[in-house]
């Protein structure tokens, strides 16, 4: 089966691109993926793989084998882009690496496929819209296609700050992330008496100094921070009566998050309320911090070795940055889930509107998916 794969891989090189190139040209934001869903659609349905489609939202669940046979394998990509500025332009733009997750996917699949692989049990092949709002994941687990998974497995390129191209590890371990936007109400008046007003400038500069002063254990990677604020108009003689402010938190554990949160809560609402202004806070997006399962980690580890050799596999990295592919483990706390950190020598960063990396990570990615699910689907 080593062999077949990876004379498959270098065989169809050109198309694994080709496809790439497809998606990276088409790119669609969260919730408007209709062309890349009927694309993918149609890539399922010439290899025979039976799917389903939502009625309320874009995405795309194919399913390979029969569940009798052994366990049910979920094997997901996220397939939204960014709204972003590019080069003057605004457009939708795969910064952070969907496209590339959506082609590892579909030819690890396809790869299998035309090998003759059998599964011994279900593979479900996730294409998970919206991702970027962290939402996505939920919306997945709501049309309940998670809910008999024993085993699920994910993928995201990584940066060169992270890990260089021709390397791997079995899991990325994401942390916590919380955005939330607050509103703070005064009472307009003259600048000349502003004893006849309530100035939410005064609430912010209060707020931004109480976040400023939350203090966690020393110990524990947290962060708090004010992103956004706005608040008044063009004139600069009335006192304002309306301001919003964005705050980012984020935080290595979900423990940790939750001891953040409540902090902040505190601090903003009592500083803001000091001179008798109205504040309220809700919930922009959250995502979870990942959560380590070591069996479905090893199986892995032995894929990337097979697939990049010994000097291919590194230690799992803990990022600050976020992913809602968490939601599935924390959802159902007995699915065994990992993410696969893939060094493809993406640079200058995720997200940076001119990001770019070796497409030859590409069939890297190809050939770890489908070790994986050989071997996911051979232990048991």
């Amino acid at each position: 089966m080593i062999n077949e794969i990876n004379n498959w891989v270098k065989k169809n090189e050109e198309k694994i691109k080709e496809t790439y190139r497809h998606l990276h040209t088409n790119a669609e934001i969260s919730w408007k993926e209709t062309e890349t869903t009927t694309f993918l659609c149609a890539k399922l349905e010439k290899l025979g793989i039976r799917y389903e489609t939502f009625e309320n939202q874009t995405g795309v669940v194919g399913y390979w084998g029969e569940r009798k046979d052994g366990p049910t394998v979920g094997i997901r990509a996220d397939i939204d882009a960014l709204w972003q500025l590019v080069d003057g332009k605004w457009q939708a733009n795969h910064s952070c690496g969907h496209d590339g997750h959506m082609t590892m996917v579909l030819h690890a699949i396809t790869c299998l496929k035309e090998i003759g692989f059998e599964p011994t049990g279900v593979i479900k092949i996730i294409f998970q819209p919206a991702e970027e709002t962290g939402n996505g994941a939920k919306a997945i687990i709501k049309t309940g296609v998670i809910e008999d998974l024993n085993y699920l497995i994910g993928l995201h390129v990584r940066p060169v700050q992270e890990m260089p191209f021709g390397v791997a590890s079995p899991a990325i371990y994401h942390g916590a992330t919380t955005h939330l936007k607050g509103e703070v109400k005064g009472t307009q008046a003259h600048a000349s008496r502003p004893n006849l007003g309530i100035n939410v400038v005064d609430s912010i500069g209060a707020i931004i100094h109480a976040i400023n002063s939350i203090k966690i254990d020393p110990t524990a990677s947290a962060s708090v921070k004010i992103t956004m604020v706005r608040a008044g108009g063009d004139s600069f003689n009335i006192i304002p009566d309306l301001g919003e402010f964005g705050i980012d938190v984020r935080a290595e554990s979900n423990a940790v998050m939750e001891d953040l949160l409540e902090k902040v809560q505190h601090a903003a609402l009592t500083a803001g309320a000091a001179n008798f202004a109205m504040v309220s806070l809700t919930t922009q997006a959250s995502m979870v911090a990942a959560e380590s399962c070591q069996m479905l980690e090893g199986i892995v580890e032995e894929a990337i070795v097979e697939a990049l050799g010994e000097n291919g596999l590194v230690p799992p990295f803990v990022t600050p940055g976020g992913e809602d592919f968490h939601f599935y483990k924390k959802n159902y706390p007995n699915l065994e889930a990992t993410m696969v950190g893939l060094g493809t020598g993406l640079a200058p960063g995720l997200h940076h509107p001119n990001m770019t990396f070796n497409l030859d990570a590409l069939l890297n990615g190809v050939k770890i998916l489908s070790f994986s699910l050989v071997k996911v689907l051979e232990k048991n």
